[in-house]
C-alpha cells in the first residue's frame, strides 16, 4: 500500500468523520490485555471535546476516566488486573458507548519476523492434530496484523487481517504456527491466558522492521529499492502502532533475507532493533511495558545443502552480536532457539521453510521460562566452550555443561595461520576430527595444520551442518544442540579463554 493511501486512511481515522466513539483497531472482543503487575493501556477515537469513561465489569470492577480527548484520541490506563476473566470493557461518552466482550487478562507476546514466523499452522508437520487441539486452549487468543507498509510512523494499524479470536481450526490454519505453538506451550506451563499478536511479512529484512533511529546507530542509510527492504516501512506500519499496547515480551524469526543484504551489519542492526523496540514500547505504554522486556528469537535453520558461502553461518553468529550465545553483555534479557539441526530437505514450501515448528517452539519456551519467567535452574541452550587448550597435535574444548558427543570428521574446523591476523572466510580452514571426548570436553586432531599454527576454531560453520537432530555435540540430555561458534586465538578486546597446553 502506498504511503499516500496509508496517510489518507489514518487521517480518516483521526478525523472520526462519523463522530463515533471507538477503540483503536487492535482492540476487540476476545482480546487478552496485559495482567498485573503491569497496567493495560486502552485507547481509541472520540469526537473532540468529549469526555470518555472506561468501565471494567467482571471478577473485579473498575471505572477510569480519560483526562481529555486530544486531537480525537482518548487513552486510559487501567489499574493492575490479575490473570483471568472474562470481563466486559465499556468506553462511554455522554452520547455513545463502545464495548469489548469476553476480555481476558494474561501475558501478551508480540510475534515478528519474516516467512518462518509467517508460516501457517496448516503447513507444519502433524497440522491436523495440532488444529484439532485448538478447542482445548480457549484462553490462548490470537490477533494478526495485515501486511502494509508506510513511509511515516503510524499510530494505528492500516488494516487488521485476523481480529482477536478464540482459537479454532479455521482461525489457526491461517495463523503463525510458531507463534501459536509458543503460546500454547507457555499456557501449558503458566496456566493463565496468553495473548498472541502476529505482525510479520515473508522475505523482509531487519532494516524494514527498524526505526530510522536504530538504523542510524549502525550507519545504515535509508533505501527504497524494494518494498520489503525499504528502511523502516514495516516498523512504521506494523510495529509502531502497537507501542501503546502493554506487552510482556516478543519472539522473532528473521535473518534469512539479510544473508545477502547488509549481512556484515547484522551484528549491529539486530541488537539495535531490539533495544529500540524496547525503548519505544516502554515509552509508548507510559512505562507499563518493561524497558528491557524479554525478547526471544530463532537462530537460522538451513537452506542450501551444497552451499559454500558463509551467508547463513555469518547471520547465525551475528544474531548473537558475535558472542555465540545469549543473554550476553550486548543482548541482555534475550533468549535463543538453536535450530541448525532441524533441516527439512523434503519441505514442499522449500528447504528454507522447515515444517518442524514444534521443536523450535519448545526450545523457545525453555528460553522464555529461564529468561522471561525466572526459572533459574531451567537449561535452555546447548553447550558452549568456556576454555580451549591447544598443543602441536590437538585442541581440547572444555564446555560449560555436560555434553553428549558423536564422532565427526569435519564439523569442527581449524584455521591454519602463522600470523596473528584474524581468520575469515578466505583463510585456510581444514577439518579437525573428533578423536576423544569426556562428559564435558571434546578433543580434536589438528594434524592438518603445521605445529603451533592453529589460529582459530569454528564449529558447524556451514549452511547445512548436519542431518536432522544428528549434530555431533548436544547437551547431556541430547535435546539441545550446541550453537555454532567461531573463536579466534589472537582476537583482542574479547574474553580470551584460549590456552596453550
Amino acid at each position: 500500500m502506498s504511503a499516500i493511501r496509508a496517510a489518507v486512511l489514518l487521517l480518516a481515522a483521526l478525523c472520526g468523520c462519523d463522530g463515533s466513539l471507538r477503540f483503536a483497531s487492535y482492540y476487540g472482543d476476545h482480546i487478552v490485555l496485559q495482567k498485573a503487575p503491569q497496567r493495560a493501556v486502552l485507547w481509541g477515537y472520540a469526537p473532540p471535546g468529549s469526555k470518555v469513561t472506561v468501565s471494567l465489569c467482571g471478577p473485579v470492577k473498575q471505572r477510569r476516566a480519560c483526562t481529555a480527548v486530544t486531537q480525537g484520541i482518548w487513552q486510559v490506563l487501567l489499574d493492575p488486573v490479575d490473570a483471568g476473566g472474562p470481563y466486559n470493557v465499556t468506553a462511554s461518552t455522554q452520547f455513545s458507548t463502545a464495548v469489548l466482550t469476553d476480555v481476558l487478562f494474561g501475558d501478551v507476546w508480540l510475534c515478528g519476523g519474516q516467512s518462518n514466523m509467517y508460516f501457517k499452522t496448516s503447513q507444519i508437520f502433524n497440522a491436523s492434530e495440532e488444529l484439532a487441539l485448538s478447542a482445548k486452549y480457549p484462553h490462548v487468543r490470537t490477533f494478526m496484523a495485515a501486511l502494509n507498509s508506510s513511509e511515516t510512523e503510524l499510530i494505528d494499524l492500516i488494516q487488521v487481517e485476523l481480529p482477536w479470536s478464540v482459537p479454532s481450526a479455521r482461525i489457526l490454519s491461517e495463523f503463525s504456527a510458531l507463534c501459536w505453538l509458543f503460546g500454547r506451550y507457555m499456557y501449558d506451563k503458566l496456566k493463565y491466558p496468553i495473548g498472541l499478536v502476529e505482525s510479520c511479512w515473508g522475505g523482509t529484512t531487519v532494516e524494514a522492521w527498524s526505526s530510522a533511529k536504530a538504523l542510524k546507530q549502525c550507519g545504515l542509510q535509508r533505501t527504497q529499492d524494494n518494498p520489503k527492504e525499504n528502511s523502516s516501512v514495516l516498523w512504521n506500519a506494523m510495529i509502531h502502532p502497537f507501542r501503546t499496547m502493554t506487552i510482556y515480551g516478543a519472539i522473532w524469526y528473521q535473518g534469512e533475507a539479510n544473508a545477502e543484504y547488509n549481512k556484515d551489519k547484522y551484528n549491529c542492526s539486530f541488537p539495535a532493533m531490539i533495544d529500540d523496540w524496547r525503548r519505544a514500547f516502554h515509552s509508548g505504554s507510559g512505562g507499563q511495558t518493561a524497558g528491557d522486556f524479554p525478547f526471544g528469537f530463532v537462530q537460522l535453520c538451513t537452506y542450501n545443502k551444497s552451499a559454500v558461502d558463509d551467508g547463513f553461518p555469518d547471520i547465525r553468529w551475528h544474531q548473537t552480536a558475535d558472542v555465540g550465545f545469549v543473554p550476553n553483555f550486548r543482548m541482555k534479557k534475550t533468549f535463543m532457539a538453536v535450530t541448525l539441526d532441524l533441516a527439512d530437505e523434503a519441505s514442499p514450501y522449500g528447504t528454507i521453510h522447515p515444517r518442524n515448528k514444534q521443536d523450535v517452539a519448545y526450545r523457545l519456551t525453555l528460553g522464555a521460562r529461564a529468561v522471561a519467567y525466572g526459572e533459574e535452574e531451567q537449561l535452555f541452550q546447548g553447550p558452549f566452550p568456556f576454555q580451549i587448550w591447544s598443543s602441536d597435535t590437538f585442541v581440547r574444548i572444555n564446555y560449560d555443561q555436560a555434553v553428549s558427543v558423536k564422532p565427526s570428521r569435519d564439523i569442527f574446523e581449524i584455521c591454519c595461520s602463522v600470523t596473528t591476523d584474524l581468520c575469515g572466510s578466505s583463510s585456510r580452514w581444514v577439518p579437525a576430527a573428533v578423536v576423544a571426548w569426556s562428559p564435558s570436553a571434546v578433543q580434536l586432531n589438528t594434524s592438518l595444520c603445521p605445529p603451533s599454527a592453529v589460529a582459530a576454531l569454528r564449529y558447524a560453520w556451514r549452511d547445512w551442518p548436519c542431518d536432522v537432530k544428528a549434530c555431533p555435540v548436544y547437551g547431556a540430555s541430547s535435546i539441545l544442540p550446541a550453537p555454532p561458534f567461531i573463536i579466534q586465538k589472537y582476537e583482542a578486546g574479547k574474553r580470551n579463554f584460549w590456552r596453550n597446553g
